[in-house]
C-alpha cells in the first residue's frame, strides 16, 4: 500500500508523461513487435474509458437538466455554448488556412503514392445528421455509444422529471447519486492512464517508425504548428479577454489534453475532460455535464476545422491549382459546418475533409496521400479538439457566474483518487 500511496502522490501529469516517454522508448526498442506486446495494454485502457463514458454522460445529463432548471436557463446556456463553438471553429479555420499559406506543405512534392486501402467516404446530409440525433431505440443508443442520442434522451428524461415535480423527487435523487457514483468510478479508471499511455504510445512508435513520416514531414509539421498556435494564441487570447490566466487553464486542462493526445478520441477523452473542467478548473458540474459531452460530439477545431482547411491548401499546392477567393470562402464555411458534424472517434476527420474538398471542387484523391500518416495527425488534432471542448465551458461559466474562481486559480493537475477537499 505504501508503494501505491507513493505513486498516487506523484502529480497526474507527471505520471502520464513518464508513461509517454517510457512507451516511446519501449516502442523504439521493440520495433514492429511493440504492436503485439504493447497494443493490448493500450486497447484495454481505451475500452475502460469507453465503458464508463456512456453511463457517466447519461446520469450526469439527467441530473444536470433537473438541477439547472430554475437556476440558469438551459436553452440560454446551450445557445451561448454553441455560439462559442462556432466562433472558435471559424478562428481555427483561419489559423489552418494561414499556416498552409505560409508553410506551403504541398509545394515541391512529387510522386506521392495513395494509400492502397483508401476509399472515398460517404458524407451524411445535414438532414440525416439532424435526424440521427433522435434515437429510434434509446437502449440501442446507449449500447452503441451514440453520445448525441444519449444526450437527447437523457435531456428529455431530465425535463420530464422536472415537469413531474415532487412526484419524481426520488428519481431525481437517484439520478444525482448515480451521477456521483459514476464520477467515483471515473476516478478509479483514470488511474490507469499512465499504463494506457505506455501501451498506446509504445505500439504507435513501434508500428510507424519514422519512414512513413519523412515524405510528408512538412504537412505533419504544418498541422502540429497550426494546432499549437490555435491552442496557445487563440484559446489563450480568449482566456485573457475573459480575465482568466491562460497558464491556470492549461495546467488544469493538462490531464484531458494528455489523454486526448495518446488516445486520439474525443469520446474516450470525455470522462477525464469533464473531471478536469469541474475538479481542476471550477466549472459548475451540472453545466459541465451538459457542455463537455456536447462538445465531444460537435466541437472539433482540430479534426473538423484546422485539418480540412490545411488539407485543402495542401491538395491545391500538390496538384498545382490556384484557389480563388470564392474557394477560400467555401473552405471556411464548409469547415466550420463540418466541425459540428465530426464524430468524436478516430478516423472520421477524413469524412469532413471529403466534404470540404468536394465543396471547394478540389481533387478527392489528395486525401489518399495522407491516410498513411493519419494516426500521427490524429493525435494533435484530437488534443486540439478536446482543449476546445474544455475551453468553451470555462468561458461560458465565467460569463454566467458558473465558474468557481477560487478553484480555477488553484488549478490542480490531478484528476485521480485524492479527495476533492484535499490539496490541489
Amino acid at each position: 500500500m505504501k508503494l501505491v500511496s507513493a505513486w498516487l502522490k506523484i502529480p497526474f501529469w507527471q505520471r502520464v508523461a513518464a508513461g509517454f516517454v517510457l512507451g516511446a522508448l519501449a516502442g523504439w526498442m521493440l520495433g514492429p513487435a511493440a504492436g503485439t506486446w504493447l497494443k493490448p495494454l493500450g486497447d484495454l485502457y481505451v475500452t475502460l474509458i469507453k465503458m464508463i463514458a456512456v453511463p457517466l454522460v447519461f446520469f450526469a445529463v439527467v441530473n444536470a437538466v433537473s438541477s439547472l432548471h430554475g437556476q440558469k436557463s438551459l436553452a440560454a446556456l446551450g445557445g451561448r455554448t454553441f455560439l462559442w463553438f462556432a466562433a472558435t471553429a471559424a478562428l481555427a479555420v483561419c489559423v489552418g488556412l494561414a499556416v498552409g499559406w505560409v508553410v506551403q506543405p504541398g509545394k515541391g512534392l512529387t510522386g506521392l503514392m495513395m494509400a492502397p486501402d483508401y476509399q472515398v467516404r460517404e458524407v451524411p446530409t445535414p438532414v440525416q445528421v439532424l435526424l440521427d440525433i433522435v434515437p429510434a431505440n434509446p437502449f440501442k443508443a446507449l449500447t452503441d455509444g451514440k453520445i448525441l442520442q444519449v444526450i437527447f434522451f437523457a435531456g428529455l428524461l431530465g425535463f420530464a422529471l422536472v415537469k413531474l415535480g415532487e412526484r419524481s423527487a426520488g428519481l431525481r435523487k437517484l439520478a444525482g447519486e448515480a451521477s456521483d457514483t459514476m464520477v467515483q468510478v471515473t476516478r478509479f479508471v483514470l488511474e490507469m492512464t499512465p499504463l494506457g499511455t505506455f501501451g498506446l504510445i509504445g505500439s504507435l512508435v513501434g508500428t510507424y517508425g519514422f519512414e512513413k513520416l519523412l515524405p510528408l514531414g512538412s504537412f505533419v509539421g504544418a498541422l502540429y504548428l497550426a494546432c499549437a498556435l490555435h491552442i496557445l494564441f487563440v484559446y489563450g487570447g480568449l482566456l485573457l479577454a475573459h480575465g482568466l490566466n491562460p497558464w491556470k487553464f492549461f495546467r488544469g486542462a493538462a490531464p484531458g489534453m494528455q489523454v486526448a493526445f495518446v488516445s486520439s478520441s474525443s469520446f474516450a477523452s470525455m470522462p477525464v475532460a469533464i473531471r478536469s473542467v469541474t475538479h481542476n478548473l471550477g466549472v459548475d458540474k451540472d453545466y459541465a455535464a451538459f457542455a463537455v459531452p456536447l462538445g465531444a460530439s460537435i466541437k472539433m477545431d482540430g479534426c473538423g476545422a484546422i485539418f480540412p482547411a490545411l488539407t485543402s491548401i495542401f491538395v491545391a499546392q500538390y496538384f498545382g491549382l490556384d484557389l480563388s477567393v470564392n474557394q477560400y470562402f467555401v473552405i471556411l464555411l464548409a469547415s466550420v459546418l463540418g466541425s459540428f458534424g465530426t464524430a468524436g472517434v478516430p478516423g472520421t476527420a477524413i469524412v469532413m475533409v471529403t466534404l470540404v474538398l468536394s465543396a471547394a471542387n478540389l481533387p478527392l484523391e489528395g486525401i489518399g496521400l495522407l491516410v498513411a500518416i493519419d494516426r500521427i495527425l490524429d493525435m494533435m488534432r484530437t488534443m486540439t479538439n478536446v482543449t476546445g471542448q474544455m475551453l468553451v465551458p470555462v468561458l461560458v461559466a465565467k460569463e454566467t457566474g458558473l465558474l468557481d474562481r477560487e478553484v480555477y486559480e488553484a488549478a490542480s493537475t490531478n484528476v485521480g483518487l485524492e479527495t476533492d477537499s484535499g490539496a490541489r
